[in-house]
């Protein structure tokens, strides 16, 4: 475990060493932010639309513009470059899980991003512009509930690189993953905007535990133990098919000669 921990702060300076690159991340988002509370606004001044008034689209907007790079919804090619360049195979023989060994690192470029990418966008939105906070109970929960996201997330993006053993190049799936995150997680509009037949379908996938469960945590939108199991049982779903995964690939590796 300590290797784990030590890995995982090593992420944290990894990451809070490009300054200049997370402040003009963070400018990006409040500026898409900006766009994007502009056309939800159309649509929800004239009336609440699914439960979101004026200030829960614009929380709603705020916080998944923070959450965004906090989590990544887009997939990472780390991992990807590593097995095309074979370089991979000295992270095999190191004396640690290839998966638990890059989660803690993520673990630790998170925490840098809530800093940096989250709070700023966050703060920016509730000085601004209507926000709705809840109550005190709910933040610790909340807390919670991004830990699961981040844990999904990572066992999504580690399955896409993990396509590379076999694909060799996973530029393609990761296109459609991204197109695909955009819209199921709750990014482009929340998913309680989509029609009464499509809910249990989008509800169902891993997508929605990325972004919309912390959301609707945060908003208060009911009882968030119903969020907090589908999130707690997607991260362990993708985080075993990602070790087992990994188990295939090891052999794959080993038949490749690598």
């Amino acid at each position: 475990m300590r290797a784990y921990v030590v890995l995982a702060l090593a992420g944290f300076r990894r990451y809070s060493t490009y300054r200049r690159a997370m402040v003009a991340g963070m400018a990006t988002n409040v500026a898409f932010g900006l766009l994007r509370l502009a056309v939800l606004m159309a649509a929800v001044g004239q009336g609440d639309i699914a439960g979101y008034d004026v200030a829960a689209a614009a929380t709603y907007v705020w916080l998944g513009q923070g959450l965004m790079a906090v989590v990544v919804l887009w997939g990472d090619g780390q991992l990807a470059e590593r097995v095309r360049s074979g370089d991979v195979v000295v992270d095999l023989y190191r004396p640690w899980h290839l998966q638990m060994a890059l989660f803690a690192e993520d673990v630790g470029r998170a925490g840098f991003a809530v800093l940096v990418r989250f709070g700023p966008p966050v703060v920016f939105g509730a000085l601004f512009f209507p926000f709705r906070w809840p109550s005190v109970g709910v933040l610790p929960v909340f807390a919670v509930s991004v830990g699961l996201a981040l844990a999904v997330s990572f066992g999504m993006r580690f399955l896409l690189n993990a396509t590379t053993f076999w694909l060799l190049d996973n530029r393609g799936v990761q296109a459609l993953y991204t197109a695909l995150t955009w819209l199921l997680c709750g990014l482009a509009v929340p998913l309680a905007f989509f029609p009464d037949w499509a809910l249990p379908i989008v509800w169902s996938t891993p997508f929605a535990a990325m972004l919309q469960a912390p959301v609707d945590v945060f908003l208060e939108r009911g009882s968030p133990w119903p969020f907090l199991s589908r999130q707690a049982f997607w991260a362990a779903v993708v985080l075993a098919l990602g070790h087992l995964v990994l188990n295939r690939a090891v052999r794959k590796v080993v038949v490749q000669g690598g």
